[in-house]
């Protein structure tokens, strides 16, 4: 068996929870994570997937929209209510509602169906990056503008002496905006470094967390001053409205 590259030092792999109730499609996914060094534990249906993931603290969860018992999207919302693992859902749907509907009840990420098992190991791979990497030698690991303090070792952000919850793909999202003040950074630009993949013009994941962000941040989503639209280019992160 191959080592995952992310196998803690105790030899243990890393542990993922997969909820999905089509069984052919789970045995796949399931032996293809475990070749590559993935610990997986399924549960077939949406009414046991909160409760198994307390009761073995995965540390990713790949997600099925559509469940029996319940919704991808409550599970998702249950997770999120006392865990920010990074989640991945799984869709058969094109429908931009549903996928915006699953990123804004907490998912970090989304892989079409029919699942192309090297694509869905890289997604898996890149919030685990997201996850634990603390960045390269010579980057801070903590920023503060004004009231804001984001920490990237502890993945903590504090706005006004107040913890902020954020999700994986969020926090990486801010951090991103937040380390190059001032400067106006394009869609393309943030789903290469948040998640690995070029906008292809049609992702609503950005629009949706930044919309996310603004709100946890207490930004005005009217007339944003924290973190700026600047139509036909991008969002900018300003520097000077972070102070009390």
């Amino acid at each position: 068996m191959q080592p995952s590259p992310w196998t803690p030092a105790t030899g243990n792999p890393t542990q993922v929870l997969l909820v999905e109730d089509d069984r052919r499609l789970a045995e796949l996914v399931s032996d293809y994570l475990r070749e590559h060094g993935f610990a997986v534990q399924h549960v077939p249906r949406g009414d046991l997937g909160s409760a198994a993931c307390r009761q073995h603290a995965p540390e990713l969860v790949v997600l099925d929209l559509m469940l029996p018992g319940l919704g991808g999207i409550d599970v998702c919302r249950q997770i999120r209510s006392f865990s920010d693992v990074p989640i991945l859902m799984l869709t058969a749907c094109e429908d931009d509602i549903e996928q915006v509907l699953g990123l804004e009840s907490g998912a970090d990420d989304y892989v079409h169906k029919p699942i192309e098992p090297r694509l869905l190991l890289a997604r898996l791979r890149a919030l685990l990056r997201r996850r634990h990497g603390s960045g390269p030698a010579g980057v801070p690991c903590r920023l503060m503008h004004g009231e804001l303090l984001i920490d990237r070792v502890q993945r903590e952000v504090h706005l006004h002496g107040q913890p902020v919850e954020l999700g994986t793909t969020e926090f990486e999202i801010l951090w991103l905006l937040a380390s190059q003040p001032g400067q106006i950074l394009s869609r393309d630009q943030i789903l290469q470094a948040a998640r690995g993949i070029g906008f292809d013009g049609l992702d609503r994941s950005v629009d949706v967390c930044i919309g996310k962000l603004r709100r946890k941040l207490g930004d005005d989503a009217r007339e944003p001053r924290r973190i700026k639209t600047v139509w036909g280019r991008g969002y900018q992160f300003n520097p000077s409205a972070w102070s009390a």
